[in-house]
């Protein structure tokens, strides 16, 4: 593959950056993303010389949102109009769409709020506090381990969660956050808003113009914003304190910081963690990415209808898989994990040196290491039954939603999975019961896919493949399994208010399914978490320990979904002697359209040409440390205005999960200059932008 020499090229820098942060255990140049309640305002200052201090960060915490999508955004004007990508806002615009509108083809424009169309099961999160809760969590952990650490932990969890958001579950939620792999444990707690609603999202073609081939790669010349607007009680929210758009183009060099929530790293994972990534996770999900994303393409080519409901799951599984694709290259880079474990090797001779912090931190590292054998073993069967279960069907979440939360409710609150706790329920209410189209003929296909592939990799003897196949064929089971009547939002209610009773009594193909499967898969569940999670998390909280007594809390956490900054420059790179500019403009878009997909341009932006400054800049490149989930946040300068909306990484950057490269890992924005410019000469998106441009 192509995307391999990129990777492997950025290993001298990768290991100059890890030796670096394992001699004074603090991040270098512009890595890091930050928690608002430890951010380096004293780097930023002296590198960049821009004072950002407690209220320039108050200001853009309260004005940047977390979206239950698994993205980031921004709040652009005193009516709750709220910027994210397109991508974040596709299935939005999936699911409003009818075989006679399709939103993702033709773009979406509500030029009146009466026109605004809610997003079924979407949440937007705006944080308000956070506090340190670790000393609670350590008292009720001390002295378990195994599946009884996971336990006290999670229950633990539940029951602060569940005090701090009593009594405001309408409009509040709580979660506890795990950071540096369990040394620290923070209760955040977020403005909700439930009611979300489309108001611009540019045609599919336009907002990912270049495809598949252009992902991770630049230049780009991709118009991927969206707006949405927050609501509530029926009425668009006040924000009187948004941040101000801001439409000037960005300059080479320009301080910039993004704001958002990147979903997950692990630079702070042992060799043997990185191991087992690299030689059983990451090949095991490429595999089965490949084979779903060749049966999406080929169910597309069935006809029209066919194409339009699968090409919105076809884009995240290509994503994923590129994603997933670097990441093992990364991995199977033999430099990179060698700078990891002589960075390791420093911190285990720290702790050795210190008789009393070696006593405390006992052996960790041997006990993820032996972890990691039942890890490998186990990934297969945890995986597919209770991982990531018929990854794509809609219905089969439903299904197992409802027994399970059936059977959750009965129990207190401390005694539930944590899926099911008192705090996590109200989201998941939403999105199990707002209405949303379902395919038939698509979850037959993801249901047979996903049966094959239990069969395939556990065998057809193992007992948890009898127990989920039994005698039968992954095709007449998926066929039978996708004649569920549980893409009717009234029946999902009907069940859900009725609990345990309901669901005992339904004669719902895909309820009683998931009522023989349950306890095989509750089985595997408590069979990972007690070799493999409360091993593992309980050694890494002691490793996160004996790092802070080491490094001090001068590192930042990896990334866990939740809200950070990230600081960096305006800034191109050079590969191989190459050099990369940090812009596009128009002008390269038209040069780069051929007329065939994907590098066809929408009969608006046809339309456009000539109509356009070619000089815009169009999308552009910063050394900000991002990763997904930043999908959405806004690129702000020293102002605090918005310059432009995070979209992606360049193809250096997929290594990012497990460290930074300065020299060459790039995040892509695309500029508010032009989305200022097509909202005007393309759209004709005058009413969104007059609210964009009122103070």
């Amino acid at each position: 593959m192509s995307l391999a020499r990129p990777l492997l090229a950025s290993t001298a820098s990768a290991v100059a950056l890890l030796a670096a942060c394992a001699v004074s255990g603090s991040a270098v140049a512009d890595e890091g993303m930050w928690t608002f309640d430890n951010f380096p305002s004293a780097a930023v200052k002296a590198k960049y010389g821009v004072t950002i201090d407690q209220a320039w960060l108050d200001r853009v915490q309260g004005a940047t949102a977390r979206l239950s999508v698994g993205c980031s955004s921004s709040i652009v004007s005193g009516g709750g109009l709220v910027l994210t990508n397109h991508h974040c806002a596709s299935d939005c615009a999936q699911d409003l769409s009818t075989a006679d509108r399709d939103y993702l083809k033709a773009g979406f424009y509500a030029a009146t709020r009466t026109e605004e169309r809610q997003c079924p099961g979407l949440q937007a999160d705006i944080l308000i506090s956070i506090a340190d809760v670790t000393g609670q969590i350590g008292a009720a952990t001390a002295g378990r381990g195994g599946g009884g650490y996971v336990k006290a932990r999670d229950s633990a969890i539940a029951g602060i969660e569940k005090a701090d958001c009593v009594g405001k579950e309408s409009t509040q939620t709580c979660q506890v956050v795990t950071l540096y792999q369990g040394g620290q444990y923070k209760l955040y707690t977020y403005r909700k808003y439930s009611d979300v609603r489309l108001v611009f999202a540019p045609e599919f073609d336009t907002a990912f113009f270049g495809g598949d081939p252009d992902n991770f790669n630049f230049p780009r010349y991709d118009l991927d914003i969206a707006f949405l607007r927050l609501y509530e009680n029926g009425h668009p929210v006040a924000t009187p304190d948004h941040l101000r758009w801001n439409p000037a183009p960005p300059s080479d060099g320009e301080p910039t910081f993004i704001v958002g929530n990147p979903g997950s790293t692990n630079r702070l994972f042992t060799v043997d963690q990185l191991e087992t990534l690299r030689d059983v996770v990451l090949p095991q999900a490429l595999l089965r990415y490949s084979e779903q994303r060749g049966r999406l393409i080929e169910f597309g080519e069935r006809g029209p209808e066919q194409k339009r409901i699968a090409d919105r799951e076809l884009f995240g599984i290509e994503n994923s898989f590129k994603a997933f694709w670097g990441e093992f290259q990364a991995l199977s880079d033999p430099g990179f994990l060698e700078a990891k474990a002589a960075a390791q090797s420093t911190l285990r001779a720290k702790v050795a040196a210190d008789p009393a912090l070696a006593a405390k931190t006992g052996d960790a590292w041997g006990e993820i290491a032996r972890a990691e054998v039942d890890h490998a073993a186990l990934n297969a069967a945890y995986s597919l039954i209770e991982g990531r279960p018929a990854q794509g069907s809609q219905l089969y979440v439903y299904a197992r939603e409802l027994v399970r939360g059936a059977v959750e409710r009965t129990k207190p609150n401390a005694e539930r999975l944590s899926q099911f706790t008192d705090s996590r329920l109200p989201l998941m209410q939403k999105q199990l019961l707002d209405s949303k189209p379902v395919y038939p003929a698509l979850e037959r296909l993801q249901l047979e896919f996903w049966l094959s592939k239990i069969r395939e990799y556990l065998g057809a003897d193992a007992a948890q493949t009898k127990a989920f196949l039994g005698p039968d064929s992954p095709e007449n089971l998926g066929a039978a399994l996708a004649a569920s009547t549980l893409g009717d939002p009234a029946l999902r209610k009907t069940l859900w208010d009725g609990g345990l009773p309901a669901i005992l009594a339904s004669t719902d193909p895909l309820i009683r399914f998931v009522l023989a499967t349950d306890p095989t898969a509750r089985a595997v569940r408590r069979d990972y978490e007690a070799k493999v999670t409360g091993p593992i998390d309980h050694a890494a909280a002691r490793i996160a320990a004996a790092r802070f007594a080491v490094y001090g809390t001068s590192v930042y956490p990896d990334a866990t979904f939740t809200p950070r900054v990230s600081y960096g420059h305006v800034a191109g790179w050079t590969f191989r002697g190459r050099r990369v500019a940090p812009f596009t403009t128009f002008a390269g878009l038209w040069a780069r359209a051929t007329g065939a997909d994907p590098f066809a341009l929408a009969p608006r932006w046809e339309a456009a040409k000539g109509r356009l400054n070619d000089t815009t800049i169009f999308d552009y490149t910063t050394d900000n440390d991002i990763v997904g989930g930043n999908s959405g946040s806004p690129v702000i300068d020293a102002k605090a205005e918005v310059i432009g909306a995070a979209f992606d990484g360049n193809i250096h950057s997929l290594g990012g999960a497990f460290a930074f490269d300065d020299a060459l890992n790039r995040s892509v924005a695309v500029s508010t200059a032009a989305a200022t410019e097509a909202l005007h000469t393309v759209y004709g998106a005058q009413s969104l932008l007059h609210e964009l441009m009122t103070p």
